[in-house]
């Protein structure tokens, strides 16, 4: 079992097939195949041994997915870069996971500049745009010479590290294995989700483990790859159109956008079958406006974190309905994945009864094997045999589940996790705030957004401008505050001397769909 498996076997079955289509560029799968062997050849010369990590910085491409491919076909792990990070958390990723190689595309080269002089273990940089290559660069096709046997690295053996927001404010690396990641895959084979021939678009942002396992699934079930560099409604209606999409995964944030496009009706989108989402439930509204507006697609929800390679529930097309006995399960997270274990746990880990809230905890081949360096956490997330998820949630007695509260106090904003702690290590970096805390409130285009509340040492003055600006200059711009309350009082304490988000949140959430508890 492992990940280059479902490549060779497309060279076997679908040689001359298309494999990846990126703008104008289609190459076949005995084409793909051969250059990723090149560039697994390229960087072998690099030095890259079995375990080394390479790390990758850019839009999507079809060499972001050769990528994916050539790193463990040289043996070693990728490590996808969040692009929205800013210069001091690129740097932070790059030197805890101890990459040795970063590819870079033309929209990061300037970013990169900024990490000068902060790599620790970064030796050589890949240049995967079609321009001149900045110098101390080398060229991505000049890495492309002659190819490597696979390494075939596989089943336990690590395969990727893909970095999540950390609750302490520090991103924790999820180590995937082979057998992880193709597991995953299978499971999301079994819903159907999946087919041979399907043409699938990658909007979604491809260091993310979720667009990231459709690189995985999509080859191994024989699909093709289509690449729009990012989501923007136009130029994904313009890809679905044109390329006859068949597939794609999307947030609610991005759906919502695209059905309520004023141009949607002018597109083509009869090919379109099957759209998967993730992040939150759909919102009603944007569920009816999709079913008017492409009522053949079928919708699935699928549920899950990083660390479960991300797969643990799905809720199909059965529950996308307005109407009849199914109506409103799409307010879910589904069912348990074929072949994953989901149960709801108290505090003790015992599991609790139907309709009762804990949290949900997960079982599985598609498990992680751990944080990375960080062996103490991992037992704690992985006590039992089971991943903890920090999500609260309970199931009823038909094996949905449905998620009431975020254990780890994470924002999902436009499809986008945020940890608040992360957040306020950064306010607190202020000369001027004594106290900050940050919530998730709501947000009609965003479902929720990140609102500090602050409190300035006395006699100090700062406005909700600078803190937001100040902010921006250590996380990512997703991660700022968009709104600042500022408070005179003390913000209120639990016993243990704990900030009391539960009554920070109450007069956000009054009258919401929403647990604050």
């Amino acid at each position: 079992m492992y990940l280059t498996q479902g490549l060779k076997r497309n060279v076997q079955i679908h040689g001359d097939e298309l494999a990846t289509q990126d703008g104008d560029r289609a190459r076949t799968w005995r084409e793909s195949a051969n250059r990723i062997a090149q560039l697994a050849g390229g960087l072998r010369r690099l030095g890259v041994v079995d375990g080394d990590r390479v790390a990758v910085l850019s839009l999507n491409s079809d060499r972001y997915f050769e990528y994916f491919f050539a790193v463990p076909w040289a043996g070693g792990v990728f490590v996808p870069i969040n692009i929205r990070l800013a210069p001091p958390e690129i740097t932070y990723w790059l030197n805890d996971s101890g990459s040795k190689i970063l590819f870079v595309d033309d929209n990061f080269l300037e970013a990169v500049k900024a990490l000068d002089g902060n790599l620790e273990t970064v030796q050589d940089f890949v240049y995967m745009g079609d321009g001149a290559t900045p110098e101390g660069m080398h060229a991505y096709e000049d890495l492309l010479q002659e190819p490597v046997p696979d390494a075939e690295r596989g089943y336990e053996d690590l395969a990727g590290l893909f970095y999540t927001g950390g609750t302490t404010g520090r991103s924790k690396g999820v180590m995937l294995s082979h057998r992880n990641l193709v597991s995953n895959s299978y499971h999301i084979h079994a819903s159907g989700s999946y087919r041979p021939g399907m043409r699938y678009l990658h909007a979604a942002p491809m260091f993310h483990i979720a667009d990231g396992l459709a690189v995985f699934g999509v080859t191994i079930i024989g699909g093709s790859h289509i690449f729009v560099p990012g989501f923007t409604p136009e130029g994904c209606l313009a890809a679905l159109e044109k390329h006859q999409v068949t597939d794609t995964l999307l947030v609610p944030t991005m759906m919502n956008m695209l059905v309520n496009h004023p141009d949607v009706e002018k597109h083509d989108l009869s090919h379109l079958i099957s759209v998967i989402y993730g992040a939150s439930p759909m919102p009603e509204s944007v569920i009816r406006r999709a079913l008017e507006v492409i009522p053949d697609v079928k919708f699935t929800h699928a549920y899950g974190q990083t660390e479960c390679a991300p797969l643990s529930t799905l809720n199909g097309p059965d529950s996308h309905v307005l109407d009849g006995p199914n109506a409103g399960l799409f307010k879910s997270a589904g069912r348990a994945a074929v072949g994953v274990d989901v149960r709801i746990f108290d505090e003790d880990d015992n599991e609790v009864a139907p309709g009762i809230v804990g949290e949900i905890c997960v079982r599985g081949p598609n498990v992680m094997l751990g944080y990375w360096n960080l062996p103490e956490l991992t037992e704690e997330t992985l006590r039992g045999g089971w991943m903890h998820s920090g999500d609260g949630g309970y199931m009823n007695e038909n094996g949905y589940v449905y998620i009431v509260d975020r254990m780890k106090d994470m924002i999902i904003t436009g499809g986008e996790n945020v940890y608040s702690a992360e957040v306020e290590n950064a306010l607190y970096q202020h000369d001027c705030v004594v106290e900050a805390a940050v919530i998730g409130v709501p947000d009609e285009k965003w479902g929720e957004h990140v609102h500090a509340i602050v409190r300035l040492y006395d006699g100090e003055a700062v406005d909700e401008a600078t803190l937001i600006t100040h902010c921006h200059t250590l996380i990512a711009g997703f991660k700022c505050p968009r709104s600042v309350t500022f408070l005179d009082e003390p913000l209120p304490l639990s016993g243990a001397g704990k900030i009391l988000k539960t009554t920070l949140r109450q007069p956000y959430w009054e009258n919401q769909n929403k647990s604050v508890s």
